[in-house]
């Protein structure tokens, strides 16, 4: 009995830990208004007002010794577009505004996978044998501050998503990149550059 209860805590411990784990981007995945799981996030008639943050990231890390650094071309398993469940929030006075701000949430989502690739293109082109890790940092950096601008302009010109015509042509666009950048998913082998 010790055991089984020993085995229940431990199942349930693992579950309550995955649930916490950051969602990888997934072209085949499509958030949900379940998807905002903040303790703030709520849809109440009762609020005057609305807001959105997405709790999508771009997410770099690695650790390798300085030989395997050296040998490594391809880094783009380390560079992870991410949703944090837990820290998304949609707060909305009522369905429909909570619809049209989970588009805008799709479309950032969205954007943090675009210049996650954009990242990744990056570091292979400008990685070379003798480069030192400090050469990310930059990359990273200048892309970021892009992404967070382009990502204003659209919440700003579509009034939080509340114009869907144009967060849809916007969107397109995003989808567009993602897809001229697909031998920089996160799971993609970039071809070999011939000179």
């Amino acid at each position: 009995m010790k055991n089984i209860t020993l085995l229940l805590t431990l199942l349930f411990l693992s579950a309550t830990m995955m649930a916490q784990e950051p969602m990888v981007w997934n072209p085949d995945y499509e958030l949900q208004l379940t998807d905002y799981q903040s303790a703030e996030s709520e849809i109440n008639a009762n609020l005057t007002s609305y807001s959105i943050y997405s709790g999508a990231k771009i997410d770099f890390s690695f650790n390798m010794n300085s030989v395997s650094f050296m040998f490594t071309k391809n880094f783009n398993d380390k560079v992870k577009a991410i949703f944090q469940k837990n820290l998304a929030v949609l707060v909305a006075p009522d369905t429909l505004t909570a619809n049209q701000l989970l588009q805008f949430g799709r479309y950032d989502f969205d954007l943090v996978e675009l210049y996650a690739r954009k990242i990744r293109k990056k570091i292979y082109e400008e990685k070379g044998a003798f480069s030192d890790s400090k050469l990310f940092q930059p990359i990273f950096n200048e892309l970021q501050e892009e992404m967070n601008t382009v990502s204003a302009q659209v919440f700003k010109a579509t009034d939080f998503g509340k114009d869907a015509e144009l967060l849809l042509k916007e969107h397109n666009k995003v989808i567009d990149g993602i897809n001229q950048l697909s031998d920089f998913c996160m799971t993609c082998k970039p071809k070999k550059n011939r000179k």
